[in-house]
């Protein structure tokens, strides 16, 4: 099976966090699913260059990576994926959702309220377990 080498954001400010809802896609299980921002590790890239690049990609934002939390690993139906995760500051203000759909700034004992993507739901355990 395919594994994937990802990074995804947690973005803290005003201690809220930074979730984003995901458009659809051609896998049913992640479509419109709420999930840490990030994605894929391009070659030569180290995963916070990958995460900054992503999110600003993706969000129009800048990030400041402060440090690892975790990696998980999960297993899709149709694919693998190995996902870095990182606490991260945000730096400027204006977000411009550019693949996703919604986003929100939720407070940890909010989090637990989404619909989240499998792969990201250890980390919003680890979150709110402290």
């Amino acid at each position: 099976m395919k594994k994937i080498n990802v990074v995804a954001a947690i973005i803290e400010r005003d201690e809220k966090y930074f979730c984003t809802k995901r458009n659809y896609s051609k896998y049913d299980y992640i479509s419109y699913k709420w999930e840490f921002p990030g994605g894929k590790i391009e070659l030569n890239e180290s995963p916070e260059e990958a995460l900054a690049r992503e999110i600003f990609e993706e969000l129009d934002i800048e990030i400041a990576v402060t440090r690892h939390f975790a990696t998980i690993s999960h297993e899709y139906p149709d694919f693998n994926i190995e996902m870095a995760c990182y606490l991260c500051e945000h730096i400027s203000r204006e977000i411009c959702l550019k693949e996703h759909i919604d986003f929100k700034w939720l407070e940890i004992s909010e989090l637990n309220k989404l619909d989240w993507a499998e792969a990201d739901l250890p980390i919003v355990n680890k979150l709110v377990n402290g």
